[in-house]
């Protein structure tokens, strides 16, 4: 009798090892087969405009960081995109960093308006090496292995910009319909004035 149960017990797993191997399979398939959803964002045009010491947002911002060889950078003090001059954050498909002299601190899965005033510390620096990241947003976003999608955690990050002001953000997608895949969308609230507050 045992030898009989001895025996059982590897075809049982291999039977389970191989239903698990066709489901991942299946996935697999189904989700390369599926036309994905992009969201309803937009490309943002508006051009940058010194925004001063005053309480810019909340507001939404949708760039392109598709390209692989370069970032992508935003300058909170100027309310968009730039391709000189000084920024703040930047962008290369789903990585983010802040820049030099500033930092990053995550805030969790708090609803964005709940937070009305940012920490005073624990903001990280970025972490260098070829892939360069900020070790505070890291994993953003969760992978689908059914539709092959990254989604957002929405967690709210707080930034402080090496001119030292502060913002809070959330990243709120990583498609759009204008540019498709690394089209990031995100939601923001910058305070100008120096203070912590980024709240009306």
């Amino acid at each position: 009798m045992r030898r009989q149960s001895g025996a059982a017990r590897p075809p049982i797993l291999v039977l389970v090892i191989g239903g698990a191997f066709l489901l991942l399979v299946a996935s697999l398939v189904i989700g390369s087969l599926t036309t994905p959803e992009y969201p309803a964002f937009a490309l943002s045009a508006a051009p940058p405009a010194i925004v001063g010491d005053s309480l810019v947002g909340p507001g939404t911002y949708t760039l392109d960081a598709s390209a692989t060889d370069r970032w992508r950078r935003f300058d909170f003090g100027r309310n968009a995109a730039v391709d000189s001059g000084p920024w703040d954050l930047a962008f290369r498909r789903f990585r983010l960093i802040a820049a030099p002299g500033g930092g990053i601190v995550d805030l969790g899965p708090a609803p964005f308006d709940s937070v009305i005033e940012l920490p005073a510390a624990g903001y990280a620096a970025n972490t260098g090496g070829p892939d360069t990241a900020n070790p505070a947003v890291g994993k953003w976003y969760a992978y689908s292995m059914l539709s092959h999608l990254l989604t957002s955690k929405h967690h709210l990050y707080g930034v402080r910009t090496p001119r030292g002001k502060y913002a809070k953000l959330e990243l709120l997608a990583y498609y759009c319909r204008d540019a498709g895949t690394a089209c990031i969308t995100f939601r923001y609230v910058y305070q100008g004035n120096g203070t912590r507050r980024v709240a009306p």
